[in-house]
């Protein structure tokens, strides 16, 4: 009898059975796939990384280096190399996992975890050979998989999600992205810097719609850049493989019919929580009309000994708001007591310029009427951004307009994915726009941007601008 089984090995899964072995627990966890690491690090946030960097040091060979006094010559993208650094890094990381098991002393199954009672999980084997294990605890981080729609026949060949788009043999000529979000964004970067025309097709009337629309306006005009093509408002009503081509129909805002054709068709529409074959029923537990897992403010299911955390959960489908939830629910099982602030959970889009956020956005201030004042300052205004030359973007704090303190921050331009630490720090510890501004900034970082802009939101004091 385990103390904890946890059902599902990504970021969530792997974290929340590494954090229950700390506290002395007995710990399981169950894997349908031969290898560990879930979405995140087999075809999700660590291969597209690995590709999104190989992609834009080509981009910058082809577009920047003979500024900076670096001359090539007969520059090409040897595109089965960069596949194949990309699954070398995703082997070293899925190894990684592998060793913290065995380190942890965590019991691993590969097989379908599936409920056969509340206590007790089935894990089918893939040549179909099955045991059951037994735990007093039960975590189900099973994560999500790519959405499509209905109409939409995803061949996996022409068709693609972004698992597909991670292995393809060439780089397209065309390509057609479904979805202006997260995921298409980054995916249509790559072949995008290589020399694919890409044409974006998104329902709403802004790129990356869940964060901050001066994000979206900034993204929108760096890819215009790679000469991206966009078609906000339009809706996707077919898409059809003729065999070397698809062609994709959409309405635009007044009803009227516009034909694309590409190569190949990027569906990346959002992903939705994967539950298939975990036979939750079995156990009694509740699953929304959404295919979530329905959960408490605890994570606790409506069985008082399984819990559930990251994207088969509520909230944003985050590796690290996966990861912040198995740490929880594996201390809350062991009689602690943690907390989670969600609002303070960054996001990120590793385009370049990388786009990054925590906190509420200007829209969210203004629908709950909560008075704010705004700061900005453009990296076009940064020494250390021309000295890169990534002059793209800049940062945005929004503060309450009478106390100071910080209630979003929102960057687009270089590096801002690993600046974003800076903003969630100071609004754990509720700091206000001057605190930040007061802080010594090394000259010369990107960093001084976060500054400025705390400077920009107090009194208008921005000192390089």
């Amino acid at each position: 009898m385990y103390d904890v089984i946890v059902i599902g090995s990504g970021p969530g899964g792997y974290v929340a059975a590494i954090r229950a072995a700390q506290l002395g627990l007995k710990t399981a966890i169950v894997e349908k796939y031969p290898t560990l690491g879930g979405t995140c690090l087999n075809v999700g946030c660590i291969p597209s990384k690995a590709l999104l960097d190989s992609s834009e040091h080509y981009h910058n060979a082809a577009h920047t280096f003979k500024t900076h006094g670096i001359n090539l010559s007969s520059l090409k993208v040897d595109i089965k190399q960069m596949i194949a650094r990309k699954d070398d890094v995703v082997k070293q990381n899925v190894d990684g996992i592998q060793y913290l098991m065995k380190k942890n002393k965590i019991d691993v199954h590969q097989g379908l975890g599936s409920f056969v009672d509340k206590s007790t999980i089935k894990v089918t084997k893939d040549d179909g050979s099955s045991e059951n294990i037994q735990g007093k605890n039960i975590i189900i981080a099973t994560g999500s998989k790519p959405s499509t729609l209905p109409f939409i026949k995803l061949d996996k060949k022409r068709v693609i999600t972004s698992t597909e788009a991670l292995n393809l043999k060439e780089i397209p000529k065309n390509m057609i992205v479904i979805g202006g979000g997260v995921i298409g964004m980054e995916l249509g970067s790559v072949y995008g810097r290589m020399g694919a025309k890409v044409s974006v097709v998104e329902y709403m009337d802004s790129l990356i719609p869940t964060m901050d629309r001066t994000m979206g306006k900034e993204l929108q005009k760096s890819l215009k850049k790679l000469g991206f093509e966009f078609y906000l408002k339009h809706k996707v009503v077919e898409v059809e493989n003729k065999g070397k081509e698809v062609v994709v129909k959409a309405e635009n805002s007044k009803g009227e019919t516009v034909e694309l054709k590409a190569d190949y068709v990027l569906v990346s529409i959002g992903r939705r929580p994967y539950t298939d074959g975990l036979n939750a029923e079995a156990a009694g537990v509740k699953i929304t009309d959404r295919g979530q897992v329905e959960v408490d403010d605890h994570l606790r299911t409506n069985v008082s000994n399984i819990y559930a955390i990251g994207d088969v959960v509520k909230g944003a489908m985050l590796a690290h708001k996966a990861e912040e939830e198995g740490t929880f629910v594996a201390e809350v099982i062991a009689g602690q007591k943690p907390h989670i602030n969600y609002n303070l959970i960054p996001g990120v889009v590793y385009t370049w310029p990388e786009v990054a956020a925590v906190g509420f956005t200007e829209e969210q201030l203004k629908e709950k009427g909560i008075k704010y004042k705004t700061g900005k300052f453009p990296f076009m205004a940064s020494g250390r951004a021309r000295a890169s030359m990534d002059i793209d973007g800049l940062v945005k704090v929004l503060a309450d307009a009478e106390t100071d303190e910080i209630l979003g921050v929102h960057m687009i331009g270089p590096r801002t994915a690993d600046m974003i630490a800076e903003a969630v720090v100071a609004m754990e510890f509720r700091a206000s726009a001057e605190d930040i501004s007061r802080m010594s900034h090394a000259h010369p970082t990107y960093t001084e941007a976060f500054k400025e802009a705390c400077l920009a939101a107090t009194d208008n004091r921005a000192l390089h601008i």
